[in-house]
Formats: structure tokens, C-alpha cells, sequence
């Protein structure tokens, strides 16, 4: 899931420059209300860039890393304990993605999702768990197939695979649907090696304040594009789809001071938290310990996330002003 962008590239670098013309369709009609519409397009493009260029100066250059929690967990909060020959864990989850699965924006390893969900798989069913990260900080999807090689060379394959991708796509401007097969090519090579495999589709970037209007705006129709198309390739492979832009953007855009880091783009202990919450329900599914309850079903889309859109916000000035 990165709801955020990675520190290897700051948010905005090359985005206005490739963003396709129909994801400036609603951007451009809103500017021709002040701007004319004669040359409304260019209009929005130049004011696009200009605030691309305004964000890469308040986006900050993160180099620092995750901290790493790898280690077998225990019902009653035990470990991280170190993993030895002597080792016979239940379960083996290993993590896969970007810094928002490695758990970027935290001080401690317990804080980070695959700690969290680690620990809470032990407690809910009382077995060992091993949890293995493999996320690289910056990655996009063109990196989870060295992620999973990296997995298959190490030769200690995974019960339950969690990945967390598609922020950097966004903020790359990768193709929604090159990038969506990658990670259902992932998503097939795990259940190939017999892991069952759980996506948390890519998070909402309308969420992230910091990057300002009606730029936001735009990345967020084009990661509702990518989560589409991912969601449709991780079915296609054989896993499980957790669509955490609709299930995440109500409480992230109530409370960002809580649920971002100092950062204001990965997120903090509660946000990923809240994250590992979200995905603990498919991941116990998908390791046959979910028990015989049903499972929630996520909204269609958060009623706050839709309502805070650049655009709505836009056409209700204007139908106010007629």
C-alpha cells in the first residue's frame, strides 16, 4: 500500500510532464471557469507545473530506512525472536513492496505493518509466526519481480505473501496497466511457489494535504485508475484484493496530523496500524484461520474521500455563483 511517495523520488518530478490528457479533462474545465476557455488546457498545465515545482521544495528527500522487525512472533506479544535452525515456525508471512510495506515513517520495528500484522496473526491463532521482509523503499512495481526472485534464491518460500505497491507508480506516471500486470505477474509467480497472497490495492494520494490542489486531484483519478487495474490482475493471479483507498481515506483525511508521519506522506504508528487492521481479516483468510464469520466488504468508495475532491468542491462554487 504506499498511501505516500517514496523517498527515492520526490512526489511531483516529471508528473505534469507525462500525465495523460484525459486525467486533465476535470482539471482543465475548472480552470476555464477563471481562466476563459480558450487555452484553458494550457492554462491548467502551466498551473499544474507550477505547482509541481512548489511541491518539490515542502516534499522532503527521505534516505533513512524502515527499521526491520524480521524475526518469529509469538501469542502474548513475544518477539521478534531470532530465526535459527533450531526455528519451526506455523506460518511464514513475508512482506513485498514499496517503503509503506517495509513501514517507512516509524521509529520502532513493532510499528511497521508486517510486525503488526505478524503479531496479530500469532494472537489470533495461537501459532508461531515468521515474518520475512523483502519491500525495498522506493520500489514500484517494475522491482517486485527482483523481490520475489530475491525470495526464491533465498529458497525459504512463504506461507502468506502481503505486497504493498503502486504510490511510486503514480508519482512515476508508469502506465496503470503495465504496472498492474507486474504485479499480477508477482502475485502468480508466489501462488506458483505456494504462498497464498493478499494485495493491498494503491492507496488514495487525494488523502495527502501536503501536495496542493488541484494537482492532488489528479494523481488521485490516476491511482483510482491503477487500483482498478490492479485489483482485476491480483484476481486474475490468484490473490486476495484489499481496496485500502476506500477503507483508509475516511480516517486519513479526518485525523492527518495522527495518521501521517512527520513526513505528512508515509505513515505514522496509527496509520500503519490502522493499515495492518484493514489487511488482518484477507490475511487470515488466506491462511485458513479466518474461522467461519463472515469477512468484511469494503464501501465502494469513502463518502469523505469523494466529497474532499478538487473538482466537486470546484462545480459547488460555481452552481453556488449561478
Amino acid at each position: 500500500m504506499s498511501i505516500v511517495p517514496e523517498a527515492r523520488k520526490p512526489a511531483t518530478v516529471g508528473i505534469v510532464r507525462k500525465v495523460p490528457a484525459r486525467l486533465l479533462k476535470d482539471v482543465a474545465t475548472a480552470t476555464a471557469a477563471t481562466a476563459g476557455s480558450a487555452g484553458a488546457g494550457w492554462a491548467a498545465y502551466n498551473y499544474l507545473n507550477g505547482q509541481a515545482k512548489t511541491a518539490r521544495t515542502v516534499i522532503p528527500h527521505r534516505t533513512d530506512s524502515a527499521p526491520n522487525g524480521d524475526g518469529i512472533y509469538e501469542r502474548g506479544g513475544v518477539g521478534p525472536l531470532r530465526v535459527g535452525r533450531d526455528s519451526h515456525p506455523d506460518i511464514h508471512l513475508m512482506i513485498f513492496g514499496d517503503s509503506t510495506a517495509a513501514g517507512l515513517g516509524v521509529d520502532r520495528a513493532d510499528e511497521t505493518p508486517g510486525a503488526l500484522l505478524a503479531r496479530a496473526v500469532a494472537e489470533e491463532t495461537g501459532k508461531r509466526v515468521r515474518l520475512s521482509t523483502k519491500a525495498i523503499v522506493g520500489a514500484t512495481s517494475k522491482g517486485l519481480s527482483g523481490q520475489v526472485d530475491a525470495m526464491l534464491i533465498a529458497g525459504n518460500k512463504p506461507d502468506v505473501a502481503v505486497i504493498l505497491v503502486g504510490a511510486n507508480d503514480i508519482t512515476a506516471v508508469n502506465s496503470p496497466w503495465a504496472s498492474a500486470r507486474r504485479l499480477g505477474d508477482a502475485v502468480e509467480r508466489l501462488r506458483e511457489a505456494g504462498a497464498a497472497v493478499v494485495v493491498g490495492t494503491t492507496p488514495d494520494l487525494g488523502v495527502v494535504t501536503a501536495i496542493p490542489q488541484p494537482l492532488r486531484s489528479v494523481l488521485r483519478e490516476y491511482g483510482k485508475q491503477l487500483a482498478h487495474a490492479q485489483r482485476t490482475e491480483v484476481l486474475r493471479g490468484g490473490g486476495h484484493p484489499v481496496a485500502l483507498a476506500d477503507l483508509l481515506s475516511h480516517e486519513f483525511l479526518q485525523a492527518p496530523d495522527r495518521m501521517f508521519s512527520w513526513d505528512h506522506y508515509h505513515p505514522s504508528a496509527a496509520g500503519y496500524e490502522l493499515a495492518a487492521k484493514t489487511l488482518l481479516p484477507e490475511v487470515l483468510v488466506a491462511v485458513g484461520e479466518w474461522g467461519t464469520g463472515p469477512v468484511p466488504e469494503p464501501p465502494a468508495v469513502s463518502e469523505v474521500a469523494e466529497s474532499n475532491r478538487w473538482v466537486v468542491r470546484a462545480r459547488r462554487r460555481l452552481q453556488r455563483s449561478e
